[in-house]
């Protein structure tokens, strides 16, 4: 009789302690979910990084590459969009294509003619000789730039830019957008041996336009140096 009892005690306590291990589990399990759910619902001040090229695209200056990427970094929670970039060398001649959209994620990059101020080059040597980012100074400004939205305005169609730096802040108020522009135009350099100046924009040949807008897009950086 004892043994009897004994017997059915181990059972009752075996199964009492599977229930209660089991009981652990699910408790364990949705707290665990309830973590995960917490962790994913989080706002994210600051959009990654991708993953970007060890080296820099072979038509841009490693130097200039690498404060591109530094500005990116400075400036993620202003950039929407981080798989793209575009970068002006202004280091280079008008003669030179060198405004240079990069995919981030391959390293693949796509150049283009672009003009730069007048205000930058009054001697209209074909070289970007200084910024500004004054009011009327008609020059072009560096620093990294966030592209908004898209309007029609003097020059056609064009995308605002904000500044983010001090070396460019006046940007928006100043009217500084990416543009088209006959004197961005390949022929210039046939005639000319550069580019004409704009007001202090980023202005491009006028059938570059639609392939330049396609690939930045709008919450994507633009990054302008001489270096």
């Amino acid at each position: 009789m004892h043994d009897d009892m004994a017997v059915r005690t181990r059972r009752a306590l075996l199964k009492n302690g599977l229930a209660l291990t089991g009981a652990l589990a699910l408790t364990g399990a949705a707290g665990a979910t309830e973590r995960l759910t917490g962790r994913m619902l989080r706002p994210v001040s600051q959009p990654p990084l991708p993953s970007a090229p060890l080296t820099s695209p072979r038509a841009i200056r490693p130097e200039l590459f690498r404060r591109a990427l530094t500005a990116l970094n400075q400036h993620g929670a202003a950039i929407p969009h981080r798989d793209k970039i575009a970068i002006a060398d202004f280091t280079a001649p008008s003669a030179q294509p060198r405004f240079h959209i990069v995919d981030m994620v391959d390293g693949r990059s796509t150049s283009f003619l672009v003009a730069h101020g007048s205000g930058s080059d009054p001697a209209h040597s074909g070289y970007l000789k200084r910024f500004s980012n004054d009011f009327g100074s008609n020059a072009s400004c560096e620093g990294a730039f966030v592209a908004s939205d898209y309007y029609v305005g003097k020059h056609g169609r064009s995308q605002r830019l904000e500044g983010l730096d001090e070396t460019n802040g006046n940007a928006l108020g100043r009217g500084i957008v990416v543009h088209s522009a006959w004197y961005s135009n390949p022929d210039m350099l046939r005639t000319h041996g550069m580019l004409g100046r704009s007001q202090g924009c980023f202005a491009v040949g006028e059938h570059d336009l639609d392939q330049v807008f396609a690939q930045l897009g709008s919450g994507r950086m633009i990054y302008s140096a001489k270096v």
